[in-house]
């Protein structure tokens, strides 16, 4: 097991700039996710620790030994692909026990590793089977297992779940949990799916262009985000967003008005804010509430209604709002389409954002949330 540290590491092709800047400290043992749309450099931050891209600029630490210029083997990492890539000719033992012939591992040492490999994956009765008699599950752990075997100081995943099916990746995130749990490894875990990076992390670092847009634990990021991406991107059904502009800013709170003339104080820091300014207000879809609970409340009409048995998702336009409202409720709603709808809003649930994308802070104090 071991730390991993980058310092001002950059990745360019060319003219291109891939990575840019990023500092980061994984400590030893710890569950970091990578997350971000595609094409924010989280597969290309994952391969530069692997040793696979070379750094343009910047230093890569495993432990308190330099990187930069090692190659992959002797990094003492291990790496799970998208693709399982095993040997459809061997069985799971071999496919398990393949790196470790080519290091010229002893036998002795070979079968302990695999069998205990396959003990914690729960392989223990599959080892004689070949690839095409495993489900897609089973073929995912076996990567994994090869990757055990080598018993590297930090376990890289570059997108492990993305080729299973939904029932199966719900399995397989709480599989690497568990796993994660037993080894106490360093693990660094690349994906587009935040609900895979909400459920596994420790950590969670929000990739956006190349950059680290935030880094903290899965509920900091979600209670308070520290900007617009981060917000939008964190949270299924995403963060609904409302154009306003502020009346009056203080460091207590900012006053804000809505399309309709509607206003909304909002306990948030508002240093930089002046009166005039365009914002951003910010609303979870689960933090809307009756129009007796609500201290602002916005008249609407139901558009479209998606029932999916434990909760319904209402969505609803707003006169004078650019986008539609999305309303996270109990599964027994019995809205329908077409029909009025009050929204009730609680402005200590409110975000603020301004116009160049940056959070005002929350002052509110989210319940069993641990900054």
């Amino acid at each position: 097991m071991a730390s991993v540290t980058l310092r001002n590491v950059c990745k360019s092709y060319d003219t291109v700039e891939i990575s840019k800047d990023i500092n980061l400290d994984i400590e030893d043992g710890e569950f970091v996710v990578f997350v971000g749309p595609s094409g924010c450099g989280k597969s290309t931050l994952l391969r530069m620790i692997a040793g696979l891209e070379e750094i343009t600029s910047g230093d890569l630490f495993i432990g308190e030994e330099r990187m930069n210029d090692k190659a992959p083997m002797q990094r003492e990492v291990g790496m799970v692909f998208q693709s399982y890539a095993l040997y459809p000719h061997m069985n799971v033992a071999e496919n398990m026990a393949f790196g470790l012939k080519l290091a010229k591992t002893a036998k002795i040492e070979i079968d302990k590793r695999v069998e205990n490999a396959a003990r914690i994956l729960q392989l223990e009765h599959l080892l004689q089977r070949k690839p095409k008699d495993l489900s897609g599950g089973q073929r995912q752990r076996v990567a994994i297992g090869r990757t055990m075997v080598r018993e590297p100081k930090v376990f890289l995943f570059d997108e492990p779940l993305s080729n299973l099916d939904a029932a199966l990746r719900v399995q397989m995130r709480i599989e690497i949990s568990k796993l994660h749990k037993r080894l106490q490894s360093t693990m660094i875990y690349v994906t587009h799916d935040q609900v895979e990076a909400m459920t596994m992390a420790d950590k969670i670092v929000a990739l956006d262009h190349g950059r680290i847009a935030q880094v903290g634990k899965p509920l900091e990021l979600y209670h308070y985000p520290s900007n617009k991406f981060v917000a939008g991107f964190i949270g299924s059904p995403k963060m609904n967003f409302v154009t306003c502009t502020v009346m009056e800013a203080g460091a207590q709170s900012v006053k804000v008005s809505l399309p309709g003339a509607i206003d909304v104080i909002v306990p948030v820091n508002g240093a930089g804010l002046k009166t005039g300014d365009k914002a951003t207000l910010g609303i979870r879809p689960e933090h809307f509430v009756s129009a007796e609970e609500g201290e602002v409340i916005l008249n609407g009409v139901v558009n479209v209604v998606e029932r999916l048995g434990y909760q319904t998702l209402v969505h609803a336009d707003v006169e004078g709002f650019d986008n539609t409202l999305t309303l996270r409720t109990p599964g027994a709603n019995p809205v329908r389409e077409n029909n009025p709808i009050a929204l009730g809003l609680k402005a200590h649930n409110c975000h603020l954002f301004k116009e160049d994308g940056s959070a005002c802070p929350r002052l509110y104090v989210e319940p069993g949330v641990e900054l």
